[in-house]
């Protein structure tokens, strides 16, 4: 068994299967969640609970975080019974979370002065891979501490990119999800106007599959979740919204214009005002459907 102490902090979605893959494969780790029962759920696999945020970095020589937003990261890290005042001189953080960049850069910062290692390994794919142990992650940190980690991507996942220093990471998941939501907002917009055409769904399909059209999210993943009427996360048009908004943030600080970004963000923000927040991301073609009156795709 790995002698390495673990602290894992934020069971969520995402979260909960990837330390319950940490314990699987041998890591002594201690957990943290601020809602009990996914705790219950990992401590059954013979994790320790920790107590508190403040417990768990005491007690650990790696402490990962995986948390919703920008404001939890930095309480969770920075605050006075955080990660940072409480964590072993030498212990190493990782936050997986997707944040504001600029946070991340003020993690990594503060924990130099207090003499602790950061890296930041936002992750990709969704919760299903999460689940099978095949997460992807980006990377950011000196090579010795990434090496220092790599046995716990190892464990969680099946790809790891090292995107360069601290701060990396998180800015190769923006630039990642850019991608990825846009792309989704435009299917959204060319399923239905092909709805709206009359066209038939399949063999619209089968000619945009064939063509420079074709993007990994209408190609792997919207046939076998929104089109087959499965509209359960995945990755919610909440989540979408937030990391668009990162985005078009960080862009702007960086004066980088976005006006694709800009527009799809609020077509999201739409989405969420009629009750589709906690849909998966591909929902958003149902939402335009809705809003045209058109009967929603479907394949059979």
């Amino acid at each position: 068994m790995p002698a390495t102490t673990v602290g894992f902090i934020g069971l969520g979605r995402m979260g909960r299967p990837m330390a319950s893959n940490l314990c699987r494969k041998g890591f002594a780790l201690a957990v943290y969640d601020v809602n009990r029962a996914p705790v219950l759920e990992v401590e059954r696999l013979g994790a320790r609970a920790g107590a508190s945020v403040a417990d768990v970095a005491a007690t650990s020589d790696i402490v990962l975080t995986m948390l919703p937003n920008s404001a939890i990261v930095e309480d969770v890290i920075l605050g006075a019974e955080g990660v940072v005042a409480h964590g072993r001189r030498g212990s190493l953080i990782v936050e997986m979370s997707t944040v504001d960049p600029v946070v991340t850069d003020r993690l990594a910062a503060a924990a130099a002065q207090r003499g602790l290692s950061f890296v930041d390994a936002p992750v990709g794919r969704l919760a299903s891979h999460a689940d099978r142990g095949e997460c992807l992650f980006m990377v950011g940190g000196s090579d010795e501490h990434v090496e220092r980690v790599r046995p716990l991507f190892e464990a969680m996942g099946t790809t790891i990119h090292h995107c360069g220093g601290a701060g990396s990471g998180i800015r190769t998941k923006l630039v990642n999800n850019y991608l990825a939501i846009i792309s989704c907002q435009l299917n959204a917009e060319a399923l239905a106007l092909s709805q709206r055409f009359g066209l038939s769904l399949e063999k619209t399909l089968e000619v945009l599959y064939g063509t420079t059209a074709t993007n990994g999210q209408l190609k792997i993943a919207w046939p076998n979740k929104v089109l087959k009427g499965d509209t359960e996360p995945g990755f919610t048009i909440d989540l979408a919204h937030k990391d668009l908004t990162l985005i078009v943030e960080a862009a702007n600080a960086a004066k980088v214009p976005m006006p694709i970004g800009a527009v799809a963000r609020e077509a999201f923000n739409t989405a969420r005002s009629r009750g589709y927040g906690a849909k998966d991301f591909s929902a958003m073609v149902d939402v335009l459907c809705e809003i045209a009156s058109i009967e929603k795709p479907r394949l059979d």
